[in-house]
């Protein structure tokens, strides 16, 4: 599945500020297949911006940032795709009023995600972040089935993830004090954000592991609280470094009358990836409910980066008042992204004997 995209929004320059490999591996592609207008790249390493630029068919290869911002037209979208250290620095140059799209994380923490909050309503700018697994094509088709109350009231979120991430792909992450909540579970508490609103409390445990003892965490246990009668569970191991066959990743949502199961292959055997597969369930009075299949056109990587751009492009238009993923609601995220480190620096209660 894919969002519901304006024709006339495809005309909305799009100028890219960062040509690594998540550009190259998803934001473009993802560009190409909507249609949008990519019209420009800029990044500090020239070669990489120009190889991207002719892979892509990028009109215009930018010297500076202001060479662009001097280039782009006032109806512009500034896709802005470098580590969350350097965010800050770029809202500074870009002008009042620019609508940009920031990738995730919206900062290092929350208070350069507070930082950036300020920012953004100084300059007055039309600012989102890329927090893309909302409109991957299988959670869109869970967001319909939920949409029609087929599932009823929600109960039940799990996110459970076995994989082996190879993490030396991302320099930047070796000397990072923080690793995968930051850069990945974030996902995961963002959707459930999404999905059942602000949690109450958020309770997490994040850990090292001796194989990769030059990396901050990567393995968390997170809980998000939504009372006695939900449950919201993140558990995220990226060191089953045992073969493919039981490396896993999964979301399994529960309602009142059906469920879903949506096995995610992006992150099996990485960066090559496996197969989705949404299954669902839906209850039904007086006959025996059966597990049925789905087939999603689609996945998270890069058909997800459809559905963020897409908020922009939409906002900037003004066919929505804000998008989506608009800093205003991504500024939660990252709230309960900083509680789940300072419920795992605090720790548990100690048993007494």
């Amino acid at each position: 599945m894919q969002p519901n995209i304006s024709s006339s929004s495809k005309n909305i320059p799009i100028y890219i500020i960062g040509a690594g490999g998540i550009v190259n591996t998803a934001h473009l592609p993802a560009y190409k297949i909507a249609g949008f207008n990519a019209q420009g790249i800029y990044d500090i390493d020239t070669a990489k911006a120009v190889a991207t630029a002719a892979k892509f068919n990028l009109p215009k290869v930018f010297a500076s940032v202001a060479e662009m911002i001097a280039h782009a037209p006032a109806n512009a979208v500034f896709d802005v795709a470098v580590p969350g250290s350097q965010t800050i620095a770029l809202l500074h140059q870009l002008p009042i009023g620019a609508k940009v799209l920031l990738q995730k994380p919206m900062g290092e923490n929350y208070e350069e995600a507070k930082q950036i909050l300020e920012i953004t309503r100084e300059k007055k700018m039309l600012a989102g972040i890329n927090f893309q697994l909302r409109y991957a094509p299988y959670i869109l088709a869970a967001k319909e089935l939920i949409n029609k109350n087929l599932l009823g009231v929600l109960n039940d979120i799990e996110v459970n993830v076995n994989v082996y991430t190879p993490w030396h792909l991302w320099d930047f992450l070796m000397a990072s004090p923080r690793v995968e909540i930051l850069y990945h579970s974030i996902h995961y508490i963002d959707l459930i954000r999404n999905l059942l609103g602000n949690p109450q409390s958020v309770y997490a445990k994040t850990t090292r592991h001796p194989a990769m003892p030059q990396l901050a965490s990567v393995r968390s246990n997170i809980i998000m609280d939504y009372g006695d009668m939900v449950r919201a569970n993140i558990l995220t191991n990226h060191c089953h470094n045992y073969g493919i066959p039981k490396q896993q990743s999964y979301i399994k949502i529960e309602g009142s009358k059906g469920a879903i199961i949506i096995n995610f292959g992006a992150l099996i055997n990485y960066p090559r990836g496996a197969a989705d597969s949404f299954e669902y369930i839906l209850l039904q009075e007086g006959s025996e409910a059966q597990w049925q299949q789905m087939k999603i056109e689609g996945s998270w990587f890069p058909h997800a980066f459809i559905g963020s751009m897409n908020e922009m492009l939409l906002a900037a238009e003004g066919k929505i008042a804000t998008p989506d993923n608009s800093v205003e609601d991504c500024i939660n995220t990252m709230a309960c992204v900083e509680a789940a480190y300072k419920s795992s620096e605090e720790g548990g209660v100690a048993p007494v004997p």
